[in-house]
């Protein structure tokens, strides 16, 4: 969506290139799109970099939620599917169609052939658990004493914490404040359910808010971050591996001899000793955080395809896929995603390209029940993973994953 040129606005085009004002000092009754204009001048000048591609999209800028804005940068957006999933926010055999943003060939062709299998079980079973997302700020006592007596304060005055917290908002709410201390410090871990938002910029902002105006105030304690990474947002951390946060997804399926031999091209023994040897002995060996093949495939293709928050996939890919010889050749497979901030409203998810990659999933925001959707949203996710894991697990075990990527362009 290039604007067209309006040459009353060159004198800031000069002004940048001459570095009497900078990228982030334009007028701010700039329309959007020739503000952007006029920086891409202003650094085409700069760098001798063409920025033509760059400003070229078709999203409205307004929702960009993006400082400096130069225009886009395009990834290619495939599709997988029909994936059927047996959740209980999906009807039963209805047919999903899966958007997903990659540059990397072979990805979606091999997510592709595990929903084929998942097909032939008669789909993926998935169940989610709305955990809630976590923001965790870090005050400094004086001492044990001190450390002591907060605590009581907090516990005494929950309620009004809780009131304060949900003040603002009718879709976040409080569930539990949980301490952890070393030294002079003290980590509140806050838990909240946030509807159809991922909810981390509403948690900030109810804590900010409430250690403002009544925890500072009514314990003396001072506040040193908002963020203690005690939440954990963004990092990868035992906390959240085991007690959860957003979303924990759990999915599974039986696959037969049967599918496994025409579908997956492989056999239980060998799909078995490549779940023990990669995904368990090969991450313990690695220190590894997660024990699975390469959850954060799916998960980054899938956030940008639907505008989530793409940095969470580096605490989300913590999962682990399950392999299990079964009777007759069978196979049981399943993965658990414990952390899996995720959104449907809010942030990204608001773009037009992301709009309509949710509608493909069949999420138009405000039809359903505050919450429904991103716990769709959520089993959908689930299932995809757990095909996109069978597949190139199979492809281990039977060699073909060279072949797959010299094929595909990779």
């Amino acid at each position: 969506m290039q604007s067209s040129p309006d040459a009353t606005n060159d004198h800031w085009v000069n002004a940048l290139i001459k570095g009497d004002i900078r990228l982030h000092q334009l007028p701010d009754d700039l329309p959007c799109n020739e503000a952007a204009r006029i920086r891409r001048e202003a650094l085409q000048h700069l760098t001798h970099a063409s920025l033509q591609a760059t400003g070229n999209y078709t999203f409205d800028p307004r929702h960009a939620k993006c400082e400096n804005f130069i225009g886009a940068t395009q990834i290619p957006v495939g599709v997988v599917g029909p994936l059927l999933v047996n959740g209980q926010h999906i009807c039963a055999q209805e047919p999903i169609y899966v958007p997903m943003a990659t540059t990397e060939g072979a990805l979606i062709a091999s997510i592709a052939r595990g929903c084929s299998a998942l097909r032939a079980a008669g789909g993926a079973i998935v169940r989610v658990e709305d955990v809630g997302i976590t923001r965790a700020p870090v005050f400094r006592s004086s001492g044990i004493v001190q450390t002591q007596e907060f605590l009581n304060w907090i516990n005494e005055h929950y309620q009004n914490i809780k009131d304060e917290c949900e003040a603002q908002s009718r879709y976040l709410k409080l569930l539990d404040i949980t301490p952890a201390v070393v030294g002079t410090s003290i980590y509140l871990r806050f838990r909240f359910s946030s509807g159809d938002a991922m909810g981390m910029n509403m948690a900030t902002l109810a804590c900010d808010r409430v250690i403002a105006s009544l925890i500072v105030p009514g314990t003396g304690v001072q506040c040193i971050s908002i963020s203690g990474n005690h939440c954990v947002d963004k990092k990868p951390a035992a906390i959240n591996f085991l007690n959860g946060r957003g979303k924990r997804i759990f999915a599974e399926v039986c696959l037969s001899a049967d599918t496994l031999l025409k579908t997956l091209k492989t056999r239980a023994e060998p799909l078995c000793e490549v779940q023990y040897r990669k995904n368990l002995l090969g991450s313990i060996m690695a220190g590894a955080s997660g024990f699975n093949a390469h959850h954060a495939n799916m998960l980054s293709a899938f956030f940008i395809a639907t505008g989530q928050d793409v940095a969470q996939v580096a605490e989300s890919a913590m999962g682990i896929t399950c392999i299990e010889a079964r009777e007759d050749g069978a196979v049981y497979a399943s993965v658990l995603l414990p952390d899996t901030p995720l959104a449907t409203v809010g942030g990204g998810t608001g773009l037009s390209t992301q709009r309509e990659a949710l509608a493909l999933l069949g999420i138009n925001p405000g039809a359903r029940a505050p919450g429904v959707d991103t716990l769709r949203l959520a089993e959908i996710l689930g299932a995809l993973v757990l095909a996109g894991e069978l597949s190139i697990m199979a492809a281990q075990a039977a060699h073909h994953l060279a072949q797959a990527h010299e094929r595909l362009g990779r």
